[in-house]
């Protein structure tokens, strides 16, 4: 795909007192309510990614579900999910932002009691399956309704800084509760939870956001919307069935091919339509392409990360669950200091350079994960690597979302956040499958896991470098200097 390179003209900047560039944004009380519903949502989403997992062994038996059709607690969140990001993100630019974040939130809840309450696989699916529909709804008008609500600048710098920090947090936070509340109460307590959440910010949402909407009313993109939903279907359902069964099942196979197909099929659709469900020249937008492209690596390659960490703390180091979940717990918290840093780093540095930066980082401490042995200073060293690490990852994720949505105008933020958060669904789900399982079919598990490690950090650091070209052709097409001012993207 080509990419954009028109020149703009460059605004003129407004001299601004040295001191107001460096001090950090204030929000008012009902910023700050805004900004908690708003994150709590997207908390609430993360949580559900992760909370689930250690629960799975006791939630089979419970249910009687066998242990290959537990993928299934997984894969029934992850398909709706992730399949239909951008046609909600669209759908919440022309008919109101607001109004589906409280369909979602609505159907989020509903669905976590559902599942809370299954007493059959079927029921207990079903809510798996509307739980991820209601988050592919939550997450891109989440993200388009904070990042119209405040302003380009430091107060979005900001407000996507804790936003992040959240998410990460979320995710961590996930896998420690999950296996308290599944050991104290049971798994059900875990999906409880979720509609907890939702129960919480429901009543809250409608007295503080404010609605948005393209000023236009153009006519929804059908076939668009079925292929890219289609396309993003097929394509997570093979990576995740993948993940637990290798790329040799048919249904694998067929499902990957109809999944490239469909998105083939997407991209022609697009170039023909007059009102198209993705505009194709902001995918050309160089901020966008290479943006996405830090961000779906930096999802893809730390899952990874993680996935053989955790093989590693408790097959080879014989870490039980609760000491694995104090590694990623440590993780937790130096991703909460990484979110309060990272706007002022964005702020000197600017959002391209701190990406590429946060790439390279990221890719450095997974490759000291070589050094892992097998005695008791292996754990140190883990816990240090993977928390640094994090503190990176959450750096490429804050700044590429930041870089992503920079200079999209408001009608057009749903599509933008939908671009974001389905990168990072993809990513996420991809790493896994394309290298994970490389850990587990290696035949030794520690050698597999230092190939998976060396395969990431190339990756990663390629990425880093790309990235880094790219958006500097970038910045020097648009006629913007080289040395970012304060704030500058």
């Amino acid at each position: 795909m080509a990419i954009d390179t028109t020149p703009t003209p460059t605004p003129t900047p407004t001299p601004a007192p040295a001191a107001a560039e460096s001090s950090a944004p204030r929000l008012s009380s009902r910023d700050r309510l805004v900004l908690f519903v708003l994150c709590a949502a997207q908390f609430m989403v993360a949580l559900d990614f992760s909370v689930l997992n250690v629960a799975l062994p006791v939630l089979g038996t419970d249910l009687g579900m066998s242990t290959s059709a537990l993928q299934w607690a997984v894969t029934a969140f992850a398909l709706p999910s992730g399949g239909f990001l951008l046609l909600f993100g669209r759908m919440g630019d022309l008919y109101g932002r607001r109004r589906l974040f409280l369909a979602g939130l609505a159907l989020f809840g509903a669905a976590s009691l559902l599942a809370t309450f299954a007493r059959d696989p079927a029921s207990f699916l079903a809510g798996r399956a509307l739980q991820g529909l209601g988050a592919a709804a939550i997450v891109p008008t989440g993200m388009s309704l904070l990042t119209t609500t405040f302003p380009e600048g430091p107060a979005r710098d900001r407000a996507l800084g804790i936003s992040g920090t959240l998410l990460s947090l979320g995710f961590t936070v996930g896998m420690v509760a999950g296996g308290v509340l599944t050991d104290l109460l049971s798994w059900r307590s875990t999906m409880g939870l979720l509609a907890l959440f939702a129960l919480i910010v429901l009543p809250l949402a409608p007295r503080l956001l404010p609605e948005s909407r393209t000023p236009e009313r153009p006519r929804l993109d059908v076939p668009g919307a079925v292929t890219v939903t289609g396309g993003l279907l097929c394509l997570i359902y093979a990576l995740t069935t993948a993940a637990e069964h290798g790329f040799g099942r048919t249904d694998v196979l067929v499902t990957l091919g109809a999944g490239l197909l469909l998105l083939a099929a997407f991209v022609a659709v697009e170039s023909r339509t007059p009102a198209p469900l993705v505009s194709l020249p902001m995918l050309r937008r160089r901020t966008v392409a290479w943006g996405n492209l830090g961000g779906l690596v930096t999802f893809s390659m730390m899952s990874t990360v993680v996935f053989v960490l955790t093989l590693y703390l408790q097959e080879i180091l014989h870490l039980n669950a609760f000491e694995t979940g104090l590694v990623f717990g440590v993780q937790g918290v130096l991703s909460v200091v990484a979110g309060s840093c990272a706007p002022r780093v964005i702020g000197r540095f600017g959002a391209r350079r701190t990406l590429a930066g946060a790439l390279a980082g990221q890719g450095l401490l997974g490759l000291s994960l070589l050094a892992l042995g097998e005695g008791s200073g292996s754990v140190v060293l883990a816990t240090a690597a993977v928390s640094l690490a994090s503190m990176c990852h959450l750096g490429a994720i804050i700044s590429y979302g930041l870089t992503v949505t920079s200079g999209v105008p408001d009608e057009e933020q749903g599509l933008a956040t939908g671009l974001v958060t389905s990168t990072q669904q993809v990513g996420i789900t991809v790493g896994i499958p394309l290298l994970g399982v490389l850990a587990t079919t290696a035949g030794d598990l520690r050698s597999g896991v230092h190939t998976v490690l060396v395969l990431d950090a190339a990756i990663v650091l390629a990425a880093a470098v790309l990235v880094a070209v790219g958006l500097r052709v970038a910045r020097a097409g648009s006629g913007t200097v080289e040395a970012e001012p304060v704030g500058a993207r």
